[in-house]
């Protein structure tokens, strides 16, 4: 695929499309997560792997996905298409990403960003409940520990987190990648 979209149009359709600063760190988050995985899954690709993680959730903004989950992902590619991405690869990975929307993760970039959507916001709500709120005061046990709460951070989908195990990679392995790539852009993101 000669004419992959770059990081830098990538980030520009980005902040075009969204502008909550909230939405903004989560895609960020999650584009250092699927870098991170891709650096243990597909080596070569750690840039469009980023990038999917990045635009994952384009249409946050510009679609009715809590009335309506099934539009969130099709209308990222709508935009993306418009903006004359043309990549069915990026495409059914953002669609993946909620199967909501009708398309089930076959590939391991698919389950890659499923896992690493919920694992995102998942730490950072870890890192929250600690005094100084800081990614760098997390542990992996206390991690886990919450994670086997139902209750703690409810909207992170465990099934989709538990998904990495597809591609070949561990929960804890998720968790250790997700911790690490998050803290290199903890200040950025708040954490």
């Amino acid at each position: 695929m000669a004419d992959r979209i770059t990081r830098e149009q990538a980030y520009e359709i980005l902040n075009k499309y969204m502008k909550g600063e909230a939405y903004i760190a989560h895609s960020r988050a999650v584009e250092v997560i699927m870098r991170g995985l891709a650096k243990r899954l597909a080596p070569d690709d750690v840039e469009y792997w980023g990038i999917v993680g990045l635009l994952h959730d384009l249409d946050e903004e510009h679609c009715d996905w809590k009335n309506n989950p099934a539009v969130h992902g099709p209308t990222s590619v709508e935009i993306l298409k418009k903006e004359g991405i043309d990549d069915p690869v990026l495409h059914d990975a953002i669609k993946a990403h909620n199967p909501k929307c009708g398309m089930k993760a076959k590939t391991k970039l698919q389950y890659s960003v499923l896992a690493a959507d919920p694992m995102s916001g998942f730490i950072k709500a870890v890192a929250q409940i600690y005094p100084d709120k800081k990614l760098a005061s997390v542990k992996r046990k206390s991690v886990f520990k919450r994670f086997n709460e139902s209750r703690f951070a409810a909207g992170a989908n465990r099934d989709y987190m538990e998904m990495i195990e597809f591609t070949g990679l561990s929960l804890e392995d998720l968790v250790d990648i997700a911790m690490e790539e998050m803290l290199v852009i903890a200040e950025e993101i708040g954490l």
